[in-house]
């Protein structure tokens, strides 16, 4: 059987194309993904390597996002050119905000937070630790990061933290961090860390209101288990 490139496809059937007449979100997956990797192999489309490289990954698209360049540079067909850009194709939607988020974002509840910045923490293969400054009405006034680390945990330095609310002149913080594992529970000193910045805020006169542990599609609240 003679292989046919895409540009040899009807029109209609290519993935460009296909999103110029008919719009985005008609294209599967793997037209999207031939999309940013941009042109196949001798023997194959860059539809086909797409449907490959998700076939590989059981059509899950976490984890595709989850590799990096090198392990992506394991498929026949993509260099590192081509795992860059998909790298950074993923990299550049895990940063986006949710829809409706303006300037003026108030937290109401543990859910408020866990919205506004979970798109953050997708996908990221280590522990990364910010802390959210907040005003009397509990409006964001910035979100900072404070430390990055391994799998299994980072390093958190109140006088850090507290240096940044106290710049901010923030009235209440609220501690965030993700789990890579997916596991939501906390830690003995996911426990331990958050009573020391509790206790710490009580001197300081800025407020812990929570902490929230990001867990892939879900959360841990320690407001919510009435931990702090």
């Amino acid at each position: 059987m003679e292989y046919l490139t895409i540009k040899q496809w009807a029109e209609e059937d290519r993935p460009r194309e296909k999103l110029l007449l008919k719009g985005k979100h008609i294209l599967t997956d793997a037209e999207l993904l031939a999309i940013i990797i941009g042109s196949g192999t001798k023997k194959q489309s860059a539809v086909e390597l797409a449907k490959h490289i998700l076939l590989d990954f059981e059509n899950d698209l976490n984890a595709l996002a989850r590799q990096n360049v090198k392990e992506l540079m394991r498929f026949k067909g993509i260099g590192e050119a081509r795992a860059i850009n998909i790298v950074a194709a993923f990299e550049l939607s895990r940063r986006r905000s949710p829809e409706g988020v303006t300037e003026d974002r108030f937290i109401r509840s543990s859910k408020d937070i866990f919205e506004l910045y979970k798109s953050q923490f997708m996908d990221l293969a280590h522990e990364e630790f910010w802390v959210v400054l907040l005003n009397r009405r509990n409006k964001v006034l910035k979100q900072q990061f404070i430390s990055s680390g391994g799998v299994a945990g980072t390093v958190v330095d109140p006088k850090i933290i507290f240096k940044h609310a106290l710049s901010e002149l923030a009235t209440s913080i609220i501690l965030i961090h993700n789990h890579p594992s997916g596991n939501k529970k906390a830690s003995h000193e996911d426990i331990r860390i958050t009573k020391k910045l509790h206790q710490a805020g009580e001197l300081m006169e800025v407020k812990v209101l929570d902490h929230i542990i990001f867990a892939g599609n879900d959360y841990y609240s320690f407001a919510d288990e009435g931990l702090i």
